[in-house]
């Protein structure tokens, strides 16, 4: 028969009446003997953990008191968890810890075990609650979300879905393998925990299959993946859960009730001592029940008897180091705690305006970033101009002669890597040039600096976040612009969310590179030509840049480098694959398409600022601003020159940043001619154009606005395309349109 619990005060009933049942022990035994035959747990390590679980258990009933007034906000699922907090017990306190949300047990011992003047479960407590009730004092997120994150504990937030982190767990622990200088010791190992709601979700199955795939392929990787179940059923590792686990190649399996803290402590310990001294991955499956649900979900469960409070105060009671009537006394005496830390942190302060809200979000330090990329000049131009010398061949690449964007680019990369140790350049292909060829030579200068990774995108991601985590600036490349479909959610949650949901404690430097827009007559279809950024420009504090000529792509990838370096900046870097081996603009032959690459001397003077534009003028410039970006800047190009002998004058202006959107520039060239047509490559709805129709209207220009934008619809193969992409042709008619009024 299945037990129901339906409130928090049956829960509570429960426990005491379970409790007061338990029979007094015929013999006892010491504090620091094993609680029970077989198991190495002592006494007083059970003590330990009965506290901290005591803790967790009424902080999940705390806040739903907080609750029952509109006082809290959260409301915690840790119940029938607590056994994590053995868990907790069996690592070191300096092995970074990725815990999923149900993982107050394992905070708790964490925060008593911790570097604080006076540790003590009663402050972690009360911080637990500053996240429940939203203050401002929340050192988890400055009252911005409830997490479990804290660098002082070596805690880091799972910001994401279920399963979500775990791909950045495993990144975390490819760093520690092969990385010097991180924060953490040469022996440390990662753990990172997750439900059973996870395991199918795309961070659990990319991380599984590359922890796997690495142990295969003799990658050393310090990672332990902690599997809380508590589907119904009670314990049986027989399960769906299990046998999906057991299954993983290169994993090492492991099974334990995680309802005895015992066992639990037990398993955890073996499986972190194997992970610690074989850098192996390692898989623990712990078996537990849900008593109360988190936020929306029913508090309903089988299996009340597998309560692990009961289970642990029956070892205590079992081995004679406590009574009944002291274990429910110790039960009031923590909840009385608790609720008193509940009532002090209800006067706290909130977050009470937008930039309160938001100053975590994506801080922009400019003249920061401006005096990075002038020390970089001056490093290459002094010190470095030796080693730079070597890594080009001896002939420099501003000597070389004008290049192309991917020619540029490539150069870029490479003066990035002789000047940032920490630099890792990282993607499919990479070691081999990439899909196109842009990352072709980089191995040689740094070989322990430049990665192949999986070709799925959670798993090149994930690699990108943990190796943030560890201090280094990942630049990670995708194979094209489709490959985001499935990876939007660790750069919207993970990527951009951790800053912002730690107060700033946690970032993720990242500039990601992709092959991006479509080609029209390329092979491929829609896959290779995808068009849309709407998902890019939706995700708050993301950096989206565009170069479209050479002579901007060096500043531009140079500017976020240093934005991640000196801000923590997630930038997504779109390199239009069409313009990658382009040459010439007009005419063939003319070379109009390429630029010299800059030398160090000038990359302050040619520092381009996140959120500036570039405008090019011909002919008068005085009767239509043409505003573009990426392939659109070249047929603008085109077209504002056949307009000019016409006599018309024309000023093209390249985005360059599609977000943040360069409005000051754009509202300015705009004001110039009183005429605006848009040249948007992405599609109608949700295009970049509709974001410049907003920052024209809120910047109150007053004139005549007309837009020219791709299909609605997928790039289909072959000449078809060009049914749907924007071409010169529809461009010249835009603008004739509008120069007739």
């Amino acid at each position: 028969m299945l037990n129901r619990v339906t409130t928090p005060q049956n829960l509570d009933e429960r426990f005491r009446d379970a409790v007061s049942a338990l029979p007094l022990p015929a013999t006892l035994r010491a504090p620091g003997d094993p609680v029970r035959d077989g198991v190495t747990l002592t006494g007083d390590q059970a003590r330990e953990l009965f506290d901290a679980q005591l803790t967790s258990r009424h902080l999940d009933l705390a806040a739903r008191w907080l609750r029952s007034f509109n006082e809290g906000f959260h409301s915690l699922g840790s119940a029938g968890h607590e056994g994590n907090a053995a868990v907790a017990a069996a690592l070191r306190g300096d092995d970074p810890a990725l815990p999923h949300h149900r993982s107050t047990a394992f905070f708790c011992v964490r925060a008593a075990r911790g570097p604080a003047a006076d540790p003590s479960l009663e402050e972690a407590a009360r911080d637990v609650l500053r996240g429940v009730v939203a203050s401002v004092r929340d050192p988890g997120s400055g009252g911005r979300d409830f997490t479990l994150g804290s660098p002082a504990l070596h805690l880091i937030p799972a910001v994401g879905g279920p399963g979500a982190h775990l791909p950045r767990a495993a990144g975390l622990a490819r760093v520690l393998a092969r990385a010097a200088g991180t924060p953490w010791p040469d022996d440390a190992i990662v753990v990172a925990s997750f439900g059973d709601d996870g395991l199918s979700g795309p961070g659990a199955t990319a991380a599984l299959h590359s922890a796997g795939w690495d142990e295969r392929s003799g990658v050393p990787l310090p990672l332990l993946l902690v599997c809380e179940d508590d589907t119904p059923g009670g314990p049986e590792p027989d399960g769906w859960v299990a046998a999906s686990l057991r299954a993983r190649p290169g994993l090492r399996y492991s099974f334990a009730d995680g309802c005895d803290p015992a066992a639990v402590y037990d398993a955890a310990a073996d499986a972190a001592a194997f992970v610690r001294a074989e850098r192996r991955p390692a898989l623990l499956h712990l078996s537990t029940v849900r008593l109360l649900g988190g936020p929306g979900e029913p508090d309903t469960t089988p299996g009340l008897d597998r309560d692990p409070l009961i289970v642990t105060a029956g070892l205590l009671v079992a081995a004679g180091l406590l009574t009944p009537d002291e274990t429910i006394s110790r039960y009031d005496e923590v909840g009385w705690q608790v609720r008193k830390a509940a009532e002090e942190v209800l006067g706290e302060p909130k977050l009470a305006s937008l930039a309160e809200v938001a100053a975590t979000l994506a801080p922009r330090r400019p003249l920061r970033v401006a005096h990075a990329v002038t020390e970089s000049a001056t490093r290459a131009a002094g010190p470095g101009r030796s080693g730079r010398l070597r890594a080009f061949g001896g002939r420099l690449p501003e000597d070389a002669g004008p290049m192309t964007l991917a020619q540029t680019v490539n150069a870029t990369l490479t003066d990035a890597l002789l000047a940032d140790p920490g630099l890792l350049v990282l993607g499919p292909g990479t070691t081999r040039g990439g899909r196109h060829g842009v990352t072709t030579g980089l191995r040689e200068h740094a070989p322990d600096r430049v990665l192949d990774t999986l070709p799925d995108t959670t798993t090149i991601l994930g690699t990108a976040l943990g190796a943030g985590l560890a201090g280094m600036l990942p630049v990670p490349e995708l194979t094209g612009q489709a490959d985001l479909d499935t990876g939007i959610d660790q750069l919207r949650a993970e990527a951009t969310g951790m800053a912002f949901l730690s107060a700033g404690a946690y970032r993720n430097p990242l500039v990601l590179r992709i092959p991006a827009f479509a080609q029209p007559l390329a092979p491929g279809g829609r896959l290779a030509n995808d068009n849309t950024v709407a998902a890019l420009r939706d995700v708050p504090g993301l950096v989206v840049a565009v170069p479209a000529h050479p002579v901007d792509a060096a500043p531009m990838l140079r500017t976020c480098l240093a934005a991640a370096r000196a801000d923590g900046t997630v930038c997504v870097f779109l390199e239009p694959v069409a313009l990658y081996p382009m040459r010439d603009l007009y005419q063939q032959g003319d070379n109009e398409w390429l630029a010299p690459y800059p030398a160090p001397g000038t990359w302050s003077e040619d520092h381009v600022p996140i959120g500036r534009a570039r405008t090019y003028g011909l002919g008068t410039a005085q009767d239509l601003t043409i505003v573009t970006y990426g392939n659109g800047v070249r047929m603008s190009l085109r077209v504002a020159a056949q307009l000019a002998a016409e006599g018309y004058g024309s000023r093209v202006v390249d985005l360059r940043w599609l977000s943040p959107l360069p409005a000051a520039d754009l509202v300015r060239e705009a004001s110039a001619t009183g005429r605006v047509l848009i040249v948007d490559e992405t599609r109608r709805s949700g295009g970049v154009g509709e974001g410049v129709l907003a920052a024209l209207v809120d910047g109150a220009f007053v004139g005549s606005v007309r837009r020219v934008a791709a299909a609605d619809s997928p790039v289909p193969l072959g000449p078809a395309a060009q049914q749907v992409l924007v071409g010169e042709d529809a461009i010249t008619q835009g603008a004739h349109t509008l120069l007739a009024r």
